[in-house]
């Protein structure tokens, strides 16, 4: 009898602990609810993809401004939570994700069919096209996809550009660097012959680099590198409502107006 009733407490007891704890995995998923109640949505990003995001003086001071952040911020003022921001390399943006540091990644991320083995995402917000970047005097030689074999291009390192490379200019050389202004200054002193960007990057670093030029060299665009929100996996509520936010500021036109404001904010800024 007393084994029996062991046994009969051990079940009722392991049943009981294994209850709680799918209750708190169910709660500890339930991130929208998490945000809510710390008042914070901490956002990881790349602050160096004017007019995405990228740093600017303002007032003096410096400050990480563009449309993903002002994105951000709008997501923010729907949740009724203020916004925590942490600049970083690509590279870790969606790392960070993946080991809890922060909420969303919200950095001109690609919801590519590799990274939703990892990650969810939101409905895209914007679909760039992509372009190549190279430097003036090289205008009447990269003239076709052909006339790329052997050179060397580059790709922000962990982006959807290494695909692009990969896929479409195949005889080119991939040179995978984290940030984008250091593949202008090697374009600049010929160590690289070009790099993929999305249209409205180039303009933003042309801009700044009058010697710089897209190449009239066409490059295919695919839904997989539309622009989304990252977030982690099983982040059911948090991506149903941003999906709601994102709609209403897309019909609303805002996130058109956030992307021409910063376009012309970068530019202002590469003059100044």
């Amino acid at each position: 009898m007393k084994k029996i009733s062991g046994i009969i407490l051990f079940l009722v007891t392991t049943f009981a602990l294994g209850a709680c704890g799918n209750g708190d995995a169910a709660e500890s998923n339930d991130q929208l609810a998490e945000i809510k109640e710390s008042g914070v949505l901490k956002v990881a990003t790349s602050a160096d993809y004017a007019p995405f995001e990228f740093h600017t003086i303002v007032d003096g001071k410096d400050q990480i401004v563009g449309s993903d952040i002002d994105l951000a911020n709008a997501i923010a003022d729907e949740l009724g939570v203020k916004l925590e921001l942490s600049d970083m390399s690509f590279n870790t943006v969606l790392a960070s994700l993946k080991e809890g540091k922060v909420d969303v990644a919200i950095s001109a991320i690609s919801a590519t069919a590799e990274r939703k083995e990892q990650f969810d995402f939101t409905d895209n917000y914007y679909n760039p096209p992509q372009v190549l970047v190279i430097n003036k005097k090289d205008e009447d030689t990269l003239t076709s996809i052909d006339r790329l074999a052997g050179k060397s291009l580059g790709a922000q390192k962990g982006s959807i550009q290494e695909a692009v490379i990969n896929e479409q200019i195949k005889e080119a050389k991939v040179v995978t660097i984290d940030k984008v202004p250091n593949m202008v200054i090697e374009i600049n002193q010929g160590s690289l012959d070009g790099m993929v960007v999305e249209q409205t990057i180039a303009e933003a670093y042309i801009a700044q680099n009058p010697n710089l030029m897209i190449a009239d060299i066409p490059l295919e665009q695919s839904d997989d590198e539309a622009f989304a929100i990252a977030l982690p996996k099983g982040s059911t509520e948090l991506q149903e409502e941003l999906n709601k936010i994102i709609k209403k500021l897309s019909d609303e036109g805002k996130i058109d107006e956030f992307i021409k404001k910063n376009h012309e904010l970068a530019e202002q800024t590469a003059t100044e």
